[in-house]
């Protein structure tokens, strides 16, 4: 097994072990339950870590998390014509409001 990524917490390492998963690479994700030891164990032991379990994965798996890892944080936006708030694509609502998008 190699160990690709330390993830700064389980959420992050789930995101990554998905997309490999996608990606039909076969990983595992460990140190799940270290967190709940941290104060025992170094605070960088307890790291949710993927490890991949073919080496030769290890090409395509770095291209990923590269790719995860420099996603871009924009969206797209729709601006509420009620309140002016920007909402993500996503909302169907306004968060502030409650009003629907323009689109709807």
């Amino acid at each position: 097994m190699y160990k690709l990524y330390e993830a700064a917490d389980l959420h992050e390492a789930q995101l990554v072990l998905d997309l490999l998963t996608r990606h039909d690479i076969a990983a595992r994700l460990l140190n799940t339950y270290a967190h709940g030891a941290l104060g025992e164990l170094p605070f960088t032991h307890a790291y949710p870590e993927i490890w991949l379990v073919n080496e030769a994965d290890v090409s395509q798996a770095r291209t990923l998390v590269y790719a995860f890892e420099h996603r871009s944080a924009t969206q797209e936006q729709w601006r509420c014509s009620h309140c002016g708030e920007a909402n993500p694509d996503s909302f169907e609502l306004c968060w502030h409001c409650g009003t629907t998008p323009p689109s709807s």
